[in-house]
């Protein structure tokens, strides 16, 4: 089996410099120019036999986007959505660093953010959605997963079996590419975070 784990292209929130998490905005201009690249890339070089989703607005487009270039079918979590801000959702970043600044020395893993969640309930999440993935479509050899940074990051997390409180951040750019793979007792990573495809033209916005 192979994962083709993607994130979502720029999404307004990039360009408003406010905190998005699970604020649910739509995708740029520039967002959908690279969702493209990323489809028509993945589609010559490992298409999926099925695309899941995270059913926020700036994945779930991504997905769509990736679906008409593949033609398989797409089926939709609310697991694989980003990280759950509370409070922090949507709002500006210098509005939220004067009303929930930082705890000194930061947010402890297991305290969550006011009506979110804590990080180590993220990567429980992230856990299950992965263990899930890979019992139910264990007869599918290549499926491709859209989700967010921060639930991508937990998700690479897991599949490497690193402790929940690892000092580890796997950064992934604007519609950029893992792939996974797991064979046997084997668990493989192909290359992560490529943006080769948003090399092949200039974007315009």
């Amino acid at each position: 089996m192979e994962l083709l784990v993607i994130r979502h292209g720029q999404s307004e929130a990039d360009i408003l410099e406010v905190h998005e998490g699970r604020a649910d905005y739509h995708l740029t201009e520039l967002g959908e120019n690279q969702a493209r690249k990323m489809a028509s890339h993945v589609q010559e070089h490992f298409p999926p036999d099925i695309i899941l989703a995270s059913t926020l607005k700036r994945a779930s487009r991504t997905a769509e986007i990736l679906q008409e270039a593949i033609g398989c079918e797409i089926s939709y979590f609310d697991e694989l959505r980003e990280f759950d801000n509370g409070v922090l959702a949507g709002l500006l970043r210098k509005e939220a660093a004067v009303k929930y600044p930082l705890p000194s020395g930061g947010r402890p893993a297991h305290i969550p953010i006011q009506d979110g969640e804590s990080a180590i309930e993220l990567r429980y999440r992230a856990e299950k959605i992965f263990q899930q993935i890979i019992y139910d479509f264990k007869e599918t050899e290549r499926i491709a997963i859209v989700s967010h940074g921060g639930l991508i990051s937990n998700f690479l997390e897991a599949f490497l079996n690193l402790p929940v409180q690892a000092k580890f951040q796997f950064h992934t750019g604007d519609t950029g590419i893992h792939l996974l793979e797991l064979k046997d007792d084997i668990r493989a990573v192909k290359f992560m975070n490529s943006l080769q495809h948003l090399k092949k033209g200039k974007l315009h916005c």
